[in-house]
């Protein structure tokens, strides 16, 4: 007999896929230009041209045998190096080359991590709205995600509810900032709160709790007044997972990292835990060439500015045609109030002006909608005629 929950996890796609599918065949059936395709969070934006440029040299000048060749299991030591030099020069923390485990991407490092952390039926609380797929990692490692909703008015963590959350089987806090799908970064204060609980709560109950921070979008933030907290200077006992898919639009690459906080007592069994989940799950050498793009683009982003002037076109324009939305201050998605309780009713209805949105039910918060805007500006303005008509649809 086959592991019936690994057949039906590949017979049934997430319903984010879905809808992309759903969009290719109708921009085949009536046009391109004629589908608002606000579904995945794909970014929209070109690889600097340093990337191409670092890639043509390293493919036309180093040792084709060594450049695609393996690394060892956790990956490169003198890419984990510089990663770890620039870390310590940005966020003044004081990781090594050993502190990081090269992945293909944040899925693995979240994966290799909840499956270093977990016995079988251990909590791991998060936020909602949150990634569906933490749900899928965190059984997937034998655990129990424990959903806590955020404040409605702004999506900050709701302290009294992540307390009552809070118990004898919880062994790790996982958040995700900026947020995917509200785009909302938590506050130094909101960091710092979160850090005091955990550490009272550990010491209280004798035994850790780890703090698992998802931040594929750290460099996505567009306003100069915030900043994104590094836990790792709040909170001894963290864990970074990370990817290059969107700060350098890298998402079909498949290149990231877990970084362990080495401030912990018990760093190198966390490190060695994460090897060992990466040995099991068959996540060992990170490609190679993409190991030695990124020592040598830390730093570097793809021109974000685009993401910015998309987010306030469109959330103005929203908000000016009567929507309800909680202005992002990273990301690239807005979180918009459905105008009727039922929110995939509000997507299902969106379809018919031709505009693919994903429902909140999908990320935990019932009542709205994700509409992920690392599109072209030219289809945003395109589809601000449908969003009217959908929301007069309403009157």
């Amino acid at each position: 007999m086959l592991n019936e929950k690994n057949v039906k996890l590949g017979k049934v796609r997430s319903s984010i896929r879905e809808l992309f599918e759903y969009g290719k065949k109708r921009k085949a059936e009536i046009g391109e230009d004629k589908v608002f395709d606000f579904s995945l969070g794909n970014p929209s934006v070109p690889v600097p041209g340093e990337v191409t440029e670092i890639l043509t040299g390293l493919l036309k000048d180093c040792d084709p045998v060594a450049l695609h060749g393996y690394t060892s299991a956790p990956g490169d030591y003198s890419v984990r190096k510089s990663l770890a030099d620039y870390a310590n020069s940005q966020y003044g923390t004081h990781l090594t080359a050993d502190c990081f485990y090269m992945t293909c991407g944040a899925s693995a490092s979240l994966t290799a991590t909840l499956n270093a952390l977990l016995n079988e039926g251990e909590e791991v609380i998060t936020f909602v709205p949150c990634f569906p797929e933490y749900k899928v990692f965190c059984e997937h490692a034998g655990g129990k995600l424990i959903c806590v909703d955020t404040r409605e008015d702004d999506f900050q963590i709701d302290f009294e509810k992540f307390e009552r959350a809070l118990g004898d089987k919880t062994k790790a806090v996982l958040i995700n900032s900026p947020n995917n799908p509200s785009g909302v970064v938590y506050s130094e204060q909101s960091i710092k709160k979160l850090s005091k609980i955990l550490l009272d709560f550990s010491k209280k109950r004798g035994s850790p709790v780890y703090l698992i921070s998802d931040e594929p979008y750290r460099e996505l933030v567009y306003d100069d007044s915030i900043k994104v907290p590094c836990v790792m200077n709040y909170y001894d006992k963290s864990i970074i997972c990370y990817s290059y898919s969107k700060s350098l639009s890298l998402p079909g690459e498949r290149i990231g990292y877990v970084a362990v906080n080495n401030a912990m007592e018990e760093w190198q069994d966390v490190f060695a835990g994460v090897c060992g989940a990466g040995r099991a799950l068959g996540f060992v050498c990170a490609p190679n060439l993409f190991q030695q793009l990124v020592a040598r683009t830390c730093g570097m982003t793809s021109d974000i500015s685009i993401y910015k002037k998309n987010r306030d076109r469109l959330c103005s324009a929203l908000q000016s045609f009567g929507f309800t939305v909680v202005k992002p201050d990273g990301a690239f998605y807005l979180f918009v109030k459905s105008p009727e309780p039922d929110a995939n009713a509000f997507a299902e209805r969106a379809k018919k002006y031709e505009i693919l949105i994903v429902s909140g039910d999908d990320f935990g918060r019932k009542g709205y909608v994700r509409i992920c805007y690392c599109v072209s500006p030219e289809m945003i303005e395109r589809s601000l005629p449908a969003f009217k008509a959908l929301k007069d649809s309403y009157k």
